[in-house]
């Protein structure tokens, strides 16, 4: 450690150096500093990786202190360096170099104060909130032990509702012991955003899209006043038929959805409850029994998620993908299993970590992850603080678009289906994805707005759990199975709470998927229904998509979105016409029904 502190103070002492020599900066000067800053960010990045990998892959005290270690060094020198950057404030930068001091400024979820010991406290909470999620278990019995995995698979699966509010419940306490950290985590925080100059760490969040924070704010409302009526369908059509498979006094049919009965631990996704819906049985495409039957291993999903991309005109994965990713839990060892995808050294050190099963919802989670991975190699010659996506929300949607053409007849000409279906009933295959994308929004919505209003200090640790119920009812019309307080911390209980992953980056690929998917589709020549395309083996298509996935973050957003689909604004147009024929068809339905709760 004090090796450490020694190269920090001769690394700043030189960049101190040059300060001191030029009063009055200049342009040149600011492109030296930004320079050694790049170089200097690019070497720690991949020692975060490291670390962070082999704590995700391995968790232990040991290595959460090694992780928590590397992520404090490079929280060190980017804080350090945001001060330093602010005596080239005020000077008439390039467009490209004022991007890059911007960009700079934005780049750390956790912003932490410039006191070391407050610094390392901060990474060290961060490392032990991320561990205590990895670890979480749930026991039924002494000898009865479930990880997250394992309580996802049953919860999917199990219609008895005793058992559903049981694992419910159990889950949920894993949040319990992360309440006063997660406090702690919240001020020193909050003491770094404001140390850079923003009013919180929200705040800081928010100003990480092309506009000021405030209109930020506003599209996001926009947005979800778009994409609200459908949402408000299918939670009527869904209550309706729960109610009807579990009775009116545990379904209301006119209030919310009890949470635990909805296929998924948070409520989020509710595709497993597709058996529920009273759709003719069979109906549709079961995507899980057509990977059984093939008897596909893990590695056998995801190579056919890297031969769409291929199909396209990408180049194949490096052979170290194959070697140095993570495709199922270890049965010996506790790793966080949230799937993810990485880029250790920011060049072709591409990798996914997944606990992947053989099921339609890991098939599509594969393509998510992959446009990742393909998305950082295409933007790997950008420089350091460029090798992003155009903003958080295109990283995640890259993937899913791409999982948008799984359609019967991509599944068809792949192998995995022997004859698309005949007819014109798309219900079942829209109803399937709706559960999935559309049942997702509010969700993807709400958990920033919570986290915003927890920075701002509008909620106060006093009542966090509250206001995080108040906005589950507000958001999605769900409500707890069974009374919640202040002694629980429901928040703790998702990863990207314990994580501290901003969230608000889902909400908006669902939005962007399908905005990617139609101009995919166009690119491709395709004419017919939306929600039918697949664009397998387009290289016209894939081309153009190469060509805003190569940008990264060197331009604003807009640019990139307009390089694709020739639009500048974030808009639920595309999601509306592929789900059109379905809310005409949930309309029907829920017609003598109550809609909303």
């Amino acid at each position: 450690m004090k090796r450490l502190v020694f190269f920090l103070a001769l690394f700043f002492f030189g960049l101190a150096l040059e300060a001191q020599t030029s009063p009055a900066p200049t342009v040149a000067q600011a492109e030296e500093f930004m320079n050694k800053a790049e170089a200097r960010l690019a070497e720690l990045s991949i020692k975060v990786n490291q670390a962070t990998w082999v704590h995700d892959n391995f968790i232990t005290e040991d290595t959460e202190a090694l992780a928590a270690d590397a992520n404090d060094e490079n929280t060190a020198v980017t804080t350090e360096l945001v001060e330093q950057a602010k005596r080239f404030e005020g000077l008439q930068l390039p467009p490209e170099l004022a991007r890059k001091f911007k960009l700079l400024k934005l780049s750390l979820t956790a912003p932490a104060p410039k006191d070391p010991a407050l610094r390392r406290e901060l990474t060290q909470i961060a490392a032990s909130l991320e561990s205590d999620y990895g670890k979480g278990k749930y026991c039924r019995k002494p000898d009865d032990c479930l990880d997250i995995t394992s309580i996802e698979n049953i919860m999917g699966a199990s219609r008895d509702p005793n058992e559903l509010k049981d694992l419910w419940t159990g889950w949920h306490k894993v949040g319990v012991p992360m309440r006063q950290r997660y406090v702690r985590f919240v001020a020193l925080s909050n003491q770094g955003a404001r140390e850079i100059g923003f009013k919180d760490t929200g705040a800081m969040w928010r100003s990480n899209y092309d506009m000021p924070p405030e209109a930020f704010s506003a599209d996001l409302e926009r947005l979800w006043q778009q994409v609200r009526p459908l949402y408000l369908s299918l939670h009527a059509y869904v209550r309706s038929k729960l109610m009807q498979k579990y009775g009116p006094q545990l379904v209301p049919p006119d209030g919310p959805i009890p949470a635990h009965l909805l296929g998924n631990p948070w409520a989020q996704e509710w595709e497993n409850i597709f058996p529920l819906l009273g759709l003719p049985e069979n109906s549709g495409v079961d995507v899980t029994a057509l990977l059984k039957a093939k008897n596909l291993d893990p590695k056998g999903m995801v190579k056919y998620g890297e031969n769409f991309f291929i199909s396209m005109g990408f180049a194949p994965l490096p052979q170290t993908f194959w070697e140095r990713s993570l495709f199922v839990k270890p049965r010996d060892r506790d790793v966080v299993c949230h799937a993810s995808a990485w880029d250790i050294d920011n060049k072709d050190d591409l990798r996914i970590k997944t606990c992947l099963q053989i099921r339609d919802v890991d098939f599509v989670t594969v393509h998510h992850e992959l446009g990742h991975n393909f998305y950082q190699r295409a933007y790997k010659h950008q420089p350091f603080l460029f090798e992003n996506g155009a903003n958080d929300g295109f990283h995640e949607a890259i993937g899913d678009a791409i999982a948008l053409a799984i359609t019967p007849d991509y599944l068809h000409k792949v192998g995995l289906l022997e004859k698309v279906p005949e007819g014109d009933n798309d219900i079942p295959q829209l109803l399937q994805q709706a559960l999935d994308r559309v049942a997702f929004l509010p969700f993807g919505l709400l958990i920033d707005q919570w986290r915003w209003k927890v920075f701002s200090g509008e909620v106060t640790p006093a009542d966090y759990n509250k206001s995080w119920w108040d906005m589950r009812l507000k958001y999605q019309g769900v409500a707890p199975p069974v009374a919640r307080g202040e002694a629980d911390f429901d928040p703790g209980a998702k990863y990207h709470v314990a994580g501290n992953v901003p969230y608000m980056r889902y909400f908006l690929a669902h939005i962007l998927e399908f905005q990617f998917y139609r101009a995919l589709c166009q690119a491709s020549g395709y004419t017919g229904p939306l929600h039918r395309c697949t664009f397998l083996g387009s290289k016209e298509a894939g081309a153009k998509f190469n060509k805003m996935l190569e940008m990264g973050q060197s331009k604003p957003w807009p640019d990139a979105l307009e390089v694709l689909t020739g639009e500048r604004q974030i808009d639920g147009g595309a999601l509306l016409e592929y789900f059109a024929p379905l809310k005409k068809w949930l309309d029907e339905q829920n017609k003598g029904q109550k809609v909303g709760w």
